[in-house]
């Protein structure tokens, strides 16, 4: 039982170890496109994919939800495609704000 338990740890230490290096070198590679200033055209190609690989995971949550075995609301994978889309969607530029009318909010 305890080698199951072992190799169980260890194979889980390999996939998150995975899946930081992986993060560390998406991160460098944005870092090293906006540096150069070629981040824009970055964002214009990946937009497709990441609303497509949405729209893949959206379709295959719902017909999991017809039928299949839920995960309680959809997986992991989707809320980040998802949240990849919409920050894709944005520009980069974060979430919009209101603009403050005319007399609101200012100190007298």
């Amino acid at each position: 039982m305890e080698r199951v338990l072992n190799l169980l740890l260890i194979r889980f230490g390999l996939i998150v170890g995975g899946l930081v290096v992986l993060a560390l070198l998406v991160f460098a590679v944005a870092l090293v496109l906006k540096r150069r200033g070629r981040l824009d055209a970055a964002r214009r190609y990946a937009a497709p994919a990441a609303h497509a690989a949405s729209r893949y995971l959206d379709d295959r949550s719902a017909a999991r939800g017809r039928g299949g075995v839920s995960r309680g609301g959809g997986s992991v994978a989707g809320a980040v495609v998802r949240a990849a889309a919409r920050h894709l969607d944005d520009g980069g530029r974060g979430p919009r704000r209101r603009e403050r009318e005319p007399g609101r909010g200012e100190a007298r």
